[in-house]
């Protein structure tokens, strides 16, 4: 199988909505993410952190992605999460992402164990790969200590990048640490490494140090002006609009990220249904989320188009 192009740009760790009953709510799904690549996304990297990814069941995942594909959301825009604390269950959601043919997948470690060895998630990611076995397989490793506790180390990138130098390429860095993005970046960028920081607010800093663009949660909820800085990083207007978009991250991630991000588009979408978030996550608490959407609204923030898409 032919590798697709790879994702550079914006890409958006897709929220999950639920119905009633706590099942994933695959309709609202597929419309967020047309409206998310309507909206300015290069890619969806499906099944990260803020999708709520490891309170589904790979079965449910696998799913939600060939429900995507079925509906004409293309697969090479598709970036999923796939790393689990099991190698088997790795295996499994990566070989079912190169299957409707996603352009790479995100990885996190096994992160139920803490203080293992770089040899450990070396083997870990060793065998991941060597049991999907498919020349096709791009990974990018997910770095996210603040919540995995599990961090991925330079030399353990080195590692994997001289081991696997046409599989692993590229990483998501949640670390909020620009040095470490700027390491990795200066390290392995020249390589064909791609780096991607998890937040807009670095966007800027990191496209001029040679990063490929972010994969954050606000690119669920403000995707246009996100893609628009991406697009014109090198012109007059970047640091003003690296102002705007961080503007807005900086007052959302005042708040529980994930039921602020459902409480937003439930409220622009006019569509209460996209509230709800499976447990051990709440919803927002009524004052909160009033306080969130009045500064919001003051900032004239506006997610155009929501309305009929989302619901």
């Amino acid at each position: 199988m032919s590798q697709p192009p790879r994702l550079q740009g914006l890409l958006a760790p897709v929220v999950t909505p639920f119905q009633s009953d706590m099942a994933p709510d695959a309709g609202r799904f597929v419309r967020h993410c047309r409206w998310l690549l309507d909206s300015g996304c290069a890619g969806l990297a499906i099944f990260g952190t803020n999708s709520e990814a490891n309170s589904l069941s790979a079965a449910e995942k696998i799913a939600l992605m060939d429900r995507l594909v079925a509906e004409g959301i293309p697969g090479d825009r598709l970036m999923p999460g796939t790393g689990a604390c099991s190698v088997p269950e790795a295996v499994q959601m990566t070989s079912a992402a190169l299957k409707v043919g996603a352009a790479g997948v995100l990885m996190l470690p096994p992160f139920f164990y803490k203080g293992v060895p770089d040899e450990g998630l070396f083997r870990y990611y060793s065998q991941v790969i060597e049991g999907v076995g498919d020349a096709a397989l791009r990974v990018y490793l997910y770095h996210i200590p603040p919540v995995s506790q599990v961090p991925i180390s330079l030399p353990l990138i080195e590692r994997l990048v001289k081991a696997y130098p046409d599989t692993v390429v590229g990483l998501k860095d949640s670390s909020g640490d620009w040095n470490y993005s700027k390491s990795v970046i200066e390290g392995f960028a020249a390589t064909g490494f791609d780096v991607f920081p998890a937040s807009e607010t670095l966007l800027l800093r990191g496209l001029r140090a040679g990063g490929k663009g972010c994969i954050t949660a606000t690119g669920n909820i403000n995707p246009g002006p996100i893609s628009r800085l991406y697009d014109n990083w090198q012109g007059p207007d970047a640091e003003a609009l690296q102002h705007q978009v961080a503007r807005t991250r900086e007052l959302v991630q005042k708040y529980s990220m994930i039921p602020a991000l459902k409480a937003i588009i439930a409220h622009f979408s006019q569509d209460p249904a996209w509230r709800p978030v499976r447990p051990p996550l709440v919803e927002l608490p009524a004052d909160q989320e009033n306080e969130l959407l009045r500064q919001l609204t003051e900032q004239g923030f506006d997610m155009p188009g929501i309305r009929g898409a989302a619901a």
